[in-house]
């Protein structure tokens, strides 16, 4: 099986991209704009409205990329003595909670965040990027190569969870009755 970055393994279909020679997805519309980073899509078709695509993140960094940076990043500070994973997972957890207060006291918040000011959405975009670098050289520490780890649990999550018995339901696959 060709590697990839995970849509076709996990059964993820979008017409907008296709998997190059080099196993990265690259988008092959051209009506895109970037928010945040990423694309979207804002088309129409003579005046009549589109389906919107799902939100997409950018090809680049990768998660090896990412992993990568903050090494060389901590490398060069001499932090390596404080970030064993325990430190790691609780500096992670912290970033957690920082994401959780922005969303305090908001009650529901609809997709793509339409309410939110663009100081909001960056301060957003900061601590979900600070916890995405604790989570990845946390993976680094424990020896996971979480692009794989990813594929064999999306392989479980379907084994656990098939679309034929789940189709619109939160229970827990410990409820389903085959």
């Amino acid at each position: 099986m060709m590697a990839t970055n995970g849509e076709e393994a996990c059964g993820v279909k979008d017409d907008m991209s296709a998997v190059s020679s080099n196993g990265r997805s690259e988008v092959l519309a051209k009506s895109h704009s970037a928010v945040n980073g990423a694309a979207t899509d804002a088309s129409s078709q003579n005046g009549a409205a589109v389906r919107p695509q799902r939100f997409t993140f950018s090809s680049e960094p990768t998660v090896e990329d990412i992993r990568r940076m903050q090494a060389e990043f901590t490398d060069e500070r001499d932090w390596n003595q404080f970030h064993q994973p325990r430190n790691l997972l609780l500096a992670m957890v912290g970033e957690v909670g920082e994401v959780a207060e922005l969303f305090q006291w908001r009650g529901e918040v609809a997709d793509g965040l339409p309410d939110w000011t663009e100081s909001e959405r960056e301060q957003l975009a900061h601590e979900l990027s600070d916890v995405l670098i604790y989570l990845v050289e946390l993976a680094e520490k424990c020896r996971v190569d979480l692009p794989q780890a990813v594929l064999r649990k999306m392989a479980l999550n379907r084994l656990k969870y098939p679309a034929s018995k789940v189709h619109g339901s939160a229970k827990k696959y410990t409820e389903y009755k085959d």
